[in-house]
């Protein structure tokens, strides 16, 4: 989103076939005197308030769009569905231009709108005494106030006579929503939503980035940028962390641990650097590498915790889910719950996320085996370091293809292999990894509960198992409630066909 300080030049820009190669429809929700007047109006205001800069008189949103959508849709039709919606969400009045660019690589909308409302009806002001205004427009008390010394009124001075009309308003004042904070996101979610429900491929679905989550942004390169050079490099330390976030999730960090890291070691840190230095973006880098090696040790401790547990596995005692499948638990129930088990309640019915799990658990899979690549990599590589640590000082210069080429060849292979983690998440229409094992441990959470609930009624009422069960229900129906609770105690029950 841009402010426009000259609204009407813009228009003529967006909307001419003469300034544009790849104008493919124009669309406008009112006349073009509209405009004129609102930059009158925008003008007045701005002198008036006796602001310093440029007076704003309206605003311009640029919406890329997916590159299917020219085959998909006619231009004319697109541009007044997505000008429209503006409009009814906003109340409006808009003008807008569907574009390509040169190379017809970014198909986008090009959408100017009003900050400002029309009245009705104008609303004028009456003079109720003559009025006086200097040069510059601002009301003054007296007529001496404008007059020269020679008593004439000074040129570019005026006077405005009772009951005339001295002030004349035809538009709203500008709605505060467009300069606040949260209306571009509110705007990128409104049109992204838009955008999706008019895709065909899934894997066009947009998302809007979430600045508050665990990864970080990458910023745009405009043409004939100053700084391109600069934001190309901070790029790449952002892409580092966010491969690395990937590796966190996929081994097992927990998010609420990744967000901590985020903020101590790159949101504070950024903080601390600007108040101490100012602003120095070549900082960035060195910030963002510090969280991304304090990431890196934490998730080398979940796997070192992962390897030790699953050592340990073969000798753990069986959960509860075990012992409930071995029918070896028990609970002391009321008369009326044990005789509600003698009925038969219908299966219990598979959730539509515990139904989505087993594929799922094939894309779990998959990221999990990338992870093991990836760990097998970084061991190779610390074998490599150790090695060329060994050497202590005998060569200060490694020659061409020696252990630090090695190395050096290790550490690009390590960063593919993470970017496939985000590759494998996208390639199944997950805009990151992060959405996809909230998704999954949901759908888990969803599978192990109906898996449960089936075990249990398999369990109580499965033929072969019910008849047990029905029959042991019978008889506690029967035992004193004073002895119920040592019923299924393996000596009282000894002791009971002892008796009998």
């Amino acid at each position: 989103m841009s402010k426009l300080p000259n609204v009407k030049g813009r228009i003529t820009y967006i909307s001419s076939h003469a300034k544009q190669e790849n104008l493919y429809a124009v669309y406008e929700t009112t006349d073009r005197r509209y405009w004129t007047k609102l930059a009158k109006c925008n003008q007045e205001e701005f002198e008036k308030s006796g602001t310093v800069g440029k007076c704003i008189e309206a605003r311009e949103l640029i919406i890329a769009l997916p590159e299917s959508f020219p085959d998909l849709y006619e231009p004319d039709k697109l541009l007044r569905l997505f000008t429209d919606h503006f409009k009814e969400q906003y109340g409006v009045e808009c003008v807008s231009a569907l574009h390509h660019n040169k190379r017809k690589t970014n198909y986008h909308i090009h959408l100017i709108f009003s900050e400002r409302e029309m009245l009705p009806e104008p609303i004028e002001k009456i003079a109720t005494r003559n009025m006086f205004y200097d040069e510059q427009g601002k009301h003054v008390r007296t007529k001496k106030e404008i007059l020269d010394e020679n008593g004439e009124i000074r040129k570019g001075c005026k006077i405005v006579k009772k009951c005339e009309v001295y002030e004349r308003n035809l538009f709203t004042a500008k709605n505060r929503l467009f300069k606040q904070e949260g209306f571009l996101d509110e705007v990128k979610h409104f049109y992204t939503n838009l955008i999706n429900a008019l895709v065909k491929d899934g894997k066009e679905k947009l998302h809007v980035f979430n600045q508050g989550g665990l990864y970080l942004a990458t910023k745009k390169i405009g043409k004939n940028n100053p700084k391109a050079q600069q934001i190309q490099t901070d790029n790449g330390y952002r892409m580092r962390w966010n491969r690395e976030v990937d590796r966190a999730l996929v081994s097992g960090v927990a998010e609420t641990e990744i967000r901590q890291i985020k903020k101590e070691y790159i949101t504070d840190r950024s903080r601390e650097s600007v108040d101490v230095f100012g602003n120095q973006p070549e900082r960035l880098g060195t910030v963002l590498m510090s969280a991304v090696a304090a990431l890196a040790i934490l998730i080398s401790k979940v796997l070192q915790k992962a390897v030790e547990l699953s050592g340990r596995l073969t000798t753990a005692e069986p959960g509860p889910l075990e012992i409930l499948l071995s029918g070896k638990e028990a609970h002391t129930l009321a008369d009326r719950e044990l005789a509600t088990k003698l009925q038969t309640p219908p299966r219990p019915v598979m959730p539509a996320e515990a139904a989505n799990y087993p594929g799922l658990d094939k894309i779990y899979k998959e990221l999990q085996r990338q992870n093991e690549i990836i760990f097998a990599a970084e061991k190779e590589r610390s074998a490599l370091e150790m090695e060329r640590n060994s050497l202590k000082g005998l060569a200060k210069i490694t020659p061409k293809g020696g252990i630090q080429s090695r190395i050096d060849r290790k550490n690009e292979e390590i960063d593919i292999l993470k970017m496939g983690l985000s590759g494998i998440a996208k390639k199944y229409g997950y805009k990151n990894v992060q959405e996809f094992y909230r998704i999954y441990h949901k759908a888990e959470e969803a599978y192990a509960a109906y898996q449960k609930d089936m075990a249990e009624w398999k369990e109580r009422y499965e033929e072969g198992s019910s008849k047990k069960v029905r029959k042991s229900i019978r008889e506690r129906l029967k035992t004193p409630p004073e002895q119920r609770e040592n019923y299924r105690k393996p000596e009282v029950r000894k002791k009971d066909r002892g008796a009998r």
